[in-house]
């Protein structure tokens, strides 16, 4: 890695079309690509974890969420940690972290080390991925970065449309093992680039020190909430267990919110939520991603032990969602540009409300054109119609000095969501316990979509009629992230995400 203050900005940056730029795109595209991947193939290869390593949903949900508590908890701090450090050196620390964990979760015997290995992986994922935009922003002249964050934004969207497919067919004709194999070798080569070809880059101006505290804290609150739900569905779990790890949640998170308040550089500016309108779109954010998780967790379970599907076909059966989220989300952003994102906040969930009310009604005897498509191709339109503008407006909605932190706030609120909606979707349903996944997933359906309809409400009476377009921003972001979407998360220091809502903005994922 070739070292400097600023990197190759003080020499005017890399030009689009040349070998630098070639072999920049290959590592960025590889390394996330990598972490996306992971987020859609674990989820086809639940049920046959299920039976390898004779565990309940319970188990399942702890392998979904693992991953996603250090994740969530230590996005926004990586940003930090790259512009301090050097993006190139964080991006490839990140890679190799997700390497290793992903060996562990290859050769894990029991349940408890592959959600090791999960949680582990979290960590790399969350070094790796904002490092992978921030080396993309920095790297690349200014001319061509749209151009390069594009193609970044493209290239990794068809790793999570891919996933499905590749994980389910190597659980039919391999193992479940072979979905955390293929990360060692992708590694390789990402590493090896990165040490020849990449150039380091640093903020000069970067804050002195990182806000540790708050993160760790971030990250107990949400392991005490995530344990809290999901072992509320476990009958030999004593209540008074429950409430303990409740309360050190919510002290946590207390906790976290007076160290945010007092710190001179802190992970979370709570300033940036004096913004009504900000506040309340990261209030739609959690309403909807927290349904979409569980619907994505328990659609995929539901198919394969109740409907028969293979793994290949439970993973193709939602690849719909990302057709459209690809063809859509462009033309939706640039008609909340025009109108507004008032109406497509409050439409997009209620579409989702209705597909997942159209999924609840699934038995045994169902098909797939006539029963399952219907539901997730309304889904899918929901999702097209809300995200973009939803995360155009999050982002104009907080200062521009707030910029990076505001597109990292939206994309961890979305997260963390996910992992609180499949967490505790399951037990509130019955799927943890008694009912089952056959007799829990139609009451699951309808919980989630109140949640997502309630989302949709919250935007109509929320934001403001009168409040016009959404500016589109003058830096650019990416959109939320969450299977089967793909995500690009900026740094606190305002690292690039990708194309605006203008530009063809597509939301995840993991």
């Amino acid at each position: 890695m070739a070292e400097g203050d600023a990197g190759p900005e003080r020499a005017g940056g890399i030009a689009w079309g040349t070998p630098a730029a070639r072999w920049t795109m290959t590592a960025t595209v590889l390394g996330s690509g990598m972490a996306f991947l992971d987020s859609t193939v674990v989820n086809v290869a639940l049920p046959v974890i299920q039976r390898d390593l004779d565990t309940g949903v319970t188990g399942l949900q702890w392998i979904a969420n693992g991953y996603m508590v250090t994740l969530s908890a230590l996005i926004l701090l990586s940003g930090s940690l790259a512009d301090r450090f050097g993006r190139v050196r964080l991006f490839a620390a990140g890679v190799a972290w997700f390497a290793a964990a992903s060996a562990l979760c290859t050769v894990a015997p029991t349940l408890e080390l592959l959600v090791a290995g999960r949680v582990l992986q979290g960590v790399g994922g969350a070094l790796l991925t904002p490092g992978s935009l921030a080396i993309l922003q920095a790297g690349f002249r200014k001319k061509d970065r749209a151009r390069a964050i594009g193609a970044w934004s493209g290239l990794t969207g068809v790793a999570a449309a891919i996933g499905p497919f590749l994980g389910g067919w190597l659980v039919d004709v391999g193992s479940w093992r072979l979905i955390f194999l293929i990360n060692l070798p992708l590694a390789a080569v990402v590493l090896l680039i990165a040490w020849r070809r990449l150039p380091e880059s640093r903020d000069p101006q970067a804050p002195p020190r990182m806000d540790y505290t708050g993160a760790l804290l971030a990250m107990l609150a949400l392991a005490a909430a995530t344990y809290a739900l999901i072992e509320a569905g476990a009958p030999m779990v004593p209540p008074a267990l429950l409430i303990a790890v409740g309360v050190l949640g919510a002290a946590a998170l207390a906790a976290f919110i007076a160290v945010e308040r007092r710190s001179a550089h802190p992970m979370l500016p709570l300033d940036i939520f004096r913004s009504a309108r900000f506040t309340a779109t990261n209030l739609v954010t959690a309403l909807m991603y927290g349904a979409l998780g569980p619907l994505l967790f328990l659609l995929v379970l539901y198919l394969q032990e109740v409907m028969d599907y293979s793994a290949v076909q439970a993973g193709a059966a939602s690849l719909p969602i990302t057709v459209l989220m690809l063809l859509l989300s462009g033309q939706s952003g640039r008609l909340a540009e025009r109108i507004g994102p008032r109406v497509q906040m409050a439409v997009g969930p209620a579409l989702v409300a209705v597909g997942m009310v159209m999924l609840s009604r699934l038995s045994a005897d169902s098909t797939y054109l006539a029963d399952v498509l219907p539901g997730v191709l309304v889904v899918g339109l929901g999702l097209s119609t809300a995200v973009a503008p939803l995360t155009a407006t999050a982002l104009s909605s907080a200062p521009e000095r707030h910029a990076g932190v505001a597109s990292g706030v939206n994309n961890t609120v979305a997260r963390a969501a996910q992992l609180v909606g499949v967490a505790a979707v399951p037990a509130a349903a019955g799927v943890s316990g008694t009912a089952g996944i056959a007799g829990g997933f139609g009451p699951s359906m309808l919980i989630i979509a109140a949640v997502s309809f309630g989302g949709g409400l919250l935007a109509l009476l929320l934001l403001r009629r009168d409040g016009g377009p959404a500016p589109a921003p003058e830096r650019p972001f990416c959109g939320v992230s969450g299977p089967p979407m793909s995500a690009c998360p900026g740094s606190s220091a305002g690292a690039a995400a990708s194309a605006g809502p203008g530009d063809g903005t597509r939301p995840d994922t993991p």
